[in-house]
């Protein structure tokens, strides 16, 4: 097969079931589903013809691709200057209004983030080839290079634990498209290798928004570790921003096929704007719309769970609770009857402490982003209720993994192998799904020992 030559699908004669969802089908990529292939190929064409008519930015030859990056790159820096002189003479926060407002951002691009670096994971099989080194070294750089603390996914799993949000069950699917988009290209690497490469090279360069988030989640008390990691590895003169176009140019093909192959290189580009991105979803947060949402959803399993004594104007709770739609006018009560003192510190309201403390009467109902949601519907951003600024503290010990029954295994299975058929054994425990498990971090490290050792 060609370099650039996109496999066609033949035909089974038999009639096609209806097409995953995109939560679905990002589920059965990471469930390690032997039958999801058909499907996740379909998905990826689906999403390779959207994509093809997008427009882009890219120059029109590849031997001006160093270029564009570095002058993008420089405006981005640019605009973030203007953006820190802008705060520094009173300008408010650009993207997030309060703490829940940037947690609903932490929380809806989960699916994204925590499959960081997926597209290039079905190169691995190359890495005896020089020319695929600067793909390879991205990838195994987003892994942390098999240390727990600089291991992306592990950074944003801490992340979302430490702010309670890991529940990602109530997201709608369209979260899970660009995800689903990153798992799937790297389930295919090698048929679609100009694609892979033109993802790679769009989503390395360094946005602003990346840059603004950071500044304004630390503002809020939220660790920016993660998004700031990316502003240091994804830089245009040494970092992936660089290296995604070496790569490019190193695998170009030499003869008539080049052409094409940055055609389809342009297309790759251009999934990166495939599905929901870091600015739509910020924009579209309004905390009354989730406040509401959030209760209605919790309404479902607590319509029968209260007693009769309590009533809210002459209605009981589990008569509030029990048609849909109505807690909009629930809030309502409840402010009217002074459980909730809006524009106060939450300590004021009692339905506040009927939900905080160990000893609240409802303790562990809501988790942190819902406490956090009610939090800042409830002050309305009163003075006495606005976070501190994050202030990292010192690196946690990391956790001793010795007994962890994979990395056992794995390690038994590779026990006085051949350094070649020990690469074989490691590469399925670099993949999206493992990579971050203790099996899939020492795997990362003996693969980088081994890589260094055969070459």
């Amino acid at each position: 097969m060609s370099l650039i030559e996109i496999p066609t699908r033949k035909s089974s004669g038999k009639t096609s079931t209806l097409a995953d969802t995109e939560r679905r089908l990002y589920d059965r990529l990471l469930a390690e589903d032997s039958t999801v292939d058909r499907a996740a190929l379909d998905f990826l064409r689906r999403q390779l013809s959207k994509a093809a008519a997008l427009s882009d930015d890219l120059p029109a030859s590849a031997e001006d691709l160093l270029q564009w990056s570095e002058t993008r790159c420089a405006s981005v820096a640019a605009e973030y200057a203007d953006y820190l002189e802008q705060r520094q003479q009173g300008a408010p926060r650009r993207y997030f209004r309060n703490k829940s407002h940037a947690l609903y951002f932490i929380l809806h691009v989960a699916p994204t983030k925590e499959v960081d670096g997926a597209w290039l994971a079905g190169l691995l099989p190359q890495w005896q080839d020089p020319r695929f080194d600067d793909l390879l070294d991205t990838y195994l750089e987003e892994l942390g290079e098999g240390v727990p603390r600089q291991n992306h996914v592990v950074i944003y799993r801490k992340l979302l634990a430490e702010h309670d949000c890991s529940d990602l069950s109530g997201l709608a699917d369209e979260y899970f498209l660009q995800g689903a988009v990153q798992l799937a290209l790297g389930r295919f690497g090698g048929q679609f290798l100009p694609e892979v490469i033109g993802f790679n090279l769009g989503y390395e360069q360094l946005p602003l928004h990346l840059l603004i988030s950071a500044y304004e989640l630390a503002e809020l008390g939220i660790d920016p570790h993660y998004f700031r990691l990316h502003v240091t590895i994804d830089n245009a003169s040494t970092g992936h921003a660089r290296k995604a176009v070496q790569s490019m140019l190193e695998l170009m093909p030499l003869g008539e096929e080049r052409d094409e192959f940055y055609r389809r290189m342009a297309v790759g580009y251009r999934l990166n704007d495939i599905g929901k991105g870091t600015t739509a979803v910020i924009t579209e947060f309004d905390l009354d719309h989730e406040v509401i949402a959030m209760l209605e959803r919790k309404a479902v399993f607590g319509r029968h769970m209260h007693s009769d004594y309590c009533r809210i104007e002459n209605r009981t709770i589990n008569q509030w609770l029990a048609t849909p739609g109505q807690m909009g006018e629930f809030l309502s009560a409840l402010e009217r009857k002074s459980w909730i003192k809006r524009g106060e510190a939450v300590e004021e309201s009692r339905f506040w402490r009927l939900i905080d403390g160990s000893d609240a009467a409802m303790f562990g109902v809501f988790n942190g982003y819902e406490k956090q949601l009610l939090r800042d519907w409830i002050t309305q951003d009163c003075p006495a209720s606005r976070p501190r600024p994050y202030v990292r503290r010192e690196a946690a010990v990391e956790e001793n993994f010795d007994d962890d029954a994979d990395l056992l295994n794995l390690e038994a299975a590779l026990a006085d192998k051949p350094a070649a058929e020990q690469m074989a054994l490691l590469m399925p425990w670099l993949q999206p799904q493992r990579h971050w498990r203790p099996a899939g971090l020492f795997a990362t490290r003996r693969f980088i020992q081994l890589r260094a050792r055969l070459r």
